[in-house]
């Protein structure tokens, strides 16, 4: 083929470029060139996948680039683009979640944003973080599934799109459409032109449970509720401008979309980053950055940690241990007592956390951060931040697992306890969105089976059909009422049938339920919980 040497390959460029996929095998997906580096005349180019998650993004050597398909880039158009897209760049969330909204505001906010990127026209990449909260996208597995262990409530690869298969004919009710955008309250009301339907108490109104004539399937009946004031809507409003990791467009350009860390040894484990984060800028150039497991301090030689351990007497994180089972603990951090460690537990996350850029301030939240002990002390496994007043509900802000522990459970176990604190404060709570797509599946998974474990466990009294009310499901779980709706919809449990809304459990879902209950060995005990909710209102600025 030609020689990459004599073809000048430049930012913007798009060309197939060789990787392995899960399976080991050659795949040649095509990919856009975001950056070049000579090092000792040897070339290197970043490359990003279109149409992959920016975290397999990677410097790739020239042998694996296909010159002959190469397309250089178009020069933008001035005025705007007949879809009123912007080019080529992955997508930022709050530009995909505002595109899902309004295409129309997009084409005049691409071009006023003054972004000189010759980039080519073309559709947007990468699924829209808007579809994946409004569960528009292709449907993950049901928490059968080896999703059901997913953890890194963000990221880690996987595929596992399968959708759920429709129940046999004989108990094949009318289903309700659920593309996730369109409003749930259409779905729960029928439509009864000419007269208003007195209201029977809101979401409040029974669901009858019926056993059908096969043993291991039952129905519930869910009658509609009117809640006007409910904008239960699938859309997401665009994100707030609060939050741990808040979007930030200024950090959207070309820094912030590249890797900037190689990696990170954090205590027996070693560490590759996925995205960006903004460490000081001379620690970028090491081949590892050193951490302290238990303050989180960087240090850029093993020498200089090995100093730092003789002076650090943490062996675990600072804060309250507020929970304690086994070799599992969580500590309760306030983001304004303990700042330093608050901001490097923040620029660890951030590597592996990408739709959102780094919030110095930190001072609002409070963070908790899930620990395994063992005879060198408490060593983190994961955490989830949170604010201490939220206007929205919100009782996650953002949530990972370190991949080293990912996809073990522990995603979920720190879900279960954000919803554990949310009990004890006697809310609903949801977590902050846009979710990433890995965040989206764990969430899905986790609602999924705390739903089915209640409408399992329903007994039927004096042979009537067992019956519950969306609001006693969130109530009992502290799952936010649309949360509970979206997750109905999405095992496509809801059926309307001679004028009453059922859930029908079909032999499928219980047995799939069943097994992926089995697989969930982890689990939060609500008795080995102290914790003391505080009331962050009355406290000034906290």
């Amino acid at each position: 083929g030609a020689d990459p040497a004599r073809v000048e390959i430049t930012e913007g460029c798009r060309l197939p470029v060789l990787r392995k996929n899960q399976e080991h095998e050659d795949e040649w997906p095509l990919a856009e060139i975001l950056s070049v580096k000579d090092i000792s005349g040897k070339k290197l180019y970043y490359v990003h996948y279109i149409d992959f998650n920016k975290r397999l993004d990677e410097w790739v050597t020239p042998d694996r680039l296909d010159i002959k398909k190469l397309q250089f880039p178009k020069k933008e158009a001035k005025t705007p683009m007949k879809n009123g897209l912007p080019g080529s760049r992955p997508s930022s969330p709050e530009r995909d979640v505002k595109k899902s909204l309004d295409l129309h505001v997009q084409s005049a906010s691409a071009t006023s944003r003054g972004k000189t990127l010759p980039t080519p026209k073309r559709k947007a990449e990468s699924v829209s973080l808007a579809t994946q909260v409004t569960a528009a996208t292709p449907v993950p597995s049901l928490p059968g599934s080896a999703e059901a262990s997913q953890a890194s409530v963000y990221p880690a690869m996987r595929d596992s799109s399968f959708s759920i298969k429709s129940r046999d004919e004989h108990e094949q009710l009318t289903s309700l459409t659920t593309n996730g955008t369109s409003s749930i309250q259409r779905h729960l009301i029928p439509p009864q032109p000419g007269r208003k339907r007195k209201s029977c108490g809101g979401t409040d109104e029974m669901v009858k449970m019926f056993q059908n004539n096969s043993p291991r399937c039952s129905t519930v009946y869910l009658l509609p509720g009117e809640d006007s004031q409910d904008s239960s809507d699938g859309i997401p409003s665009a994100p707030r401008m609060t939050g741990s990791l808040v979007s930030d467009r200024s950090h959207d350009d070309i820094v912030t979309r590249m890797k900037n860390i190689d990696c990170i040894e954090l205590g027996r484990h070693r560490l590759k980053p996925w995205y960006f984060s903004p460490y000081p800028q001379e620690l970028t150039s090491l081949p590892i950055l050193y951490l302290c497991e238990f303050c989180l301090k960087y240090l850029k030689s093993l020498k200089c940690l090995q100093r730092h351990l003789t002076k650090c007497n943490l062996r675990h994180p600072p804060g309250n241990e507020i929970y304690r089972k086994g070799t599992i603990s969580f500590f309760e951090i306030d983001g304004r007592k303990n700042k330093a460690y608050s901001q490097n537990l923040c620029l660890l996350a951030k590597c592996f956390l990408d739709h959102k850029t780094l919030y110095y301030d930190t001072d609002p939240f409070l963070f908790y951060v899930m620990t395994e002990y063992d005879s060198k002390g408490f060593h983190i496994v994961g955490y989830f931040s949170k604010e201490k007043e939220s206007t929205e509900d919100y009782n996650v802000a953002c949530i990972l697992t370190l991949p080293p522990y990912q996809r073990r459970g522990y995603g979920k176990l720190l879900i279960e306890f954000s919803y554990e604190l949310s009990k004890v404060e006697g809310k609903t709570g949801t977590p902050e969105k846009p979710l990433s797509d890995l965040g989206l599946l764990s969430y899905r998974s986790y609602w999924s089976q705390t739903i089915l474990e209640i409408l399992m466990d329903l007994k039927s009294e004096n042979g009537e059909r067992p019956q519950i009310t969306i609001n006693e499901i969130s109530e009992i779980t502290s799952v936010k009422k649309e949360d509970v709706i979206s997750t109905l919809q999405y095992l496509n449990l809801i059926n309307y049938y001679k004028g009453q809304y059922i859930l029908t459990l079909s032999e499928d879902i219980v047995e799939g339920h069943e097994r992926a209950m089995q697989k969930r060995h982890l689990r939060i005990d609500p008795k080995c919980l102290h914790f003391t909710p505080k009331d962050w209102s009355k406290r000034g600025k906290w």
